[in-house]
This record gives structure tokens, sequence and C-alpha cells, in this order.
């Protein structure tokens, strides 16, 4: 009996449509993503070889270095709604953009009186003009740091229905004193828990 020959079929398999499907969801994760700005200021953190992941939500950073303080607030709209205390706090007003554009930068630091050329400014502007001195840090209920932190505290509560959480990120050769006045500031709204941000150090086997 004679053999049955099966005819053969191409393998070749049409790619238009994954690759279609590759570029839409390429797009749109380019067009959705918001890109993060460099820090104004340049930290050298002291290493540990404890190992915890800092969280991406409810949280505030303070920087400082150079005798400066610096601080980004963790999510958009707390950012925003923290800037719309302040604003009543110190009887100043922001245009709905310069809201916007608060809502992108990362860490700022400059007194509240020049808040608003500086969310007007580019992030090169910023660099340049020598604005950025650092949040005012009197460590009274009127200094302007306490009332940042006050501010996105109350913003992250009235948003999220939790509490924020605080870390430091110090530069390794700053002076005790500012370290210090930055800790008063949190003890006196009662923060006394707070994480210190470090560099991974390899464990010793």
């Amino acid at each position: 009996m004679p053999r049955v020959k099966v005819p053969r079929k191409s393998t070749a398999v049409d790619m238009t449509a994954m690759c279609d499907v590759a570029f839409l969801l390429l797009t749109f994760f380019i067009l959705t993503a918001t890109s993060r700005q460099p820090d104004p200021l340049e930290i050298k953190i002291p290493s540990s070889t404890v190992v915890m992941k800092v969280p991406d939500k409810d949280l505030a950073i303070l920087s400082i270095g150079k005798g400066k303080v610096f601080m980004e607030i963790i999510g958009a709209n707390v950012k925003k709604d923290a800037l719309a205390k302040m604003a009543e706090l110190y009887g100043t007003t922001f245009t709905p953009k310069q809201y916007q554009r608060f809502g992108v930068i990362s860490a700022f630091g400059v007194p509240m009186n020049q808040m608003s050329n500086y969310i007007n400014m580019s992030g090169e502007e910023r660099t340049k003009s020598g604005i950025e001195t650092g949040i005012p840090t009197d460590s009274t209920k009127n200094g302007e740091l306490y009332r940042w932190v006050e501010a996105a505290r109350r913003a992250t509560a009235d948003l999220n229905n939790t509490k924020m959480r605080v870390s430091i990120k110090g530069d390794a050769d700053e002076e005790y004193k500012t370290i210090r006045s930055i800790v008063d500031v949190l003890q006196k709204q009662k923060v006394n828990t707070f994480s210190l941000i470090t560099s991974a150090e390899a464990v010793a086997k």
C-alpha cells in the first residue's frame, strides 16, 4: 500500500499584530510616565548593612546637606494639597498651572516668599538662579520647615486617611547641629519615629 504523504505547511507566523500591540504599549508608557527630576542637592549618604525598602507613598523625605534642607513629598495630589495649606497659612495664592507644576517637582528648598518664582522656573533655571537656599529650619512652631511637615502630614491624612512617614537623607559630612535641628522640628510634632536613608553596604561573610 503506498505511503500517504502529509502536505507540508508553512511555519511562518504573521507578527504584524504583535508588533502593533508592542508599539502601542510602548507609546502608552512613554506618554503616561513622569520623568524624575535630578535631586537639586548632592548628598553623600552614609553606608549601612541594614536593607529596608523606602516606601513609595505616604512619605516625606528631608534631604540635608551643605547647611540646607530640601523636602520631597511623595504623591502629586498630597504635594499640591500641602502647597494649598501653606498658601492659606501664609496668605498667598497660586494659579492652577502652578499647582500642576509643583505636583511634578521632586525635592524643593526655598522660602515661601520665593515659592511662586521657583515654581515658574525650569529645572535648569532653578539650579542657576541660586534661589535654592533651602527651607528655613527654625525649630519653633512658626518655622517654615515645621509648617511644611505639618501641612504634608495633614494632606496625607485628609487624602489617604493614613499617617505620613518621614525619612531623613543626611550628608555623611553634615554637622550634627543641623541634623539635630531637623529632629527637633519632628519631635515638636510628636514625630518620634523616622527612618534614615543610607547606601547599601556589602555584608561581610
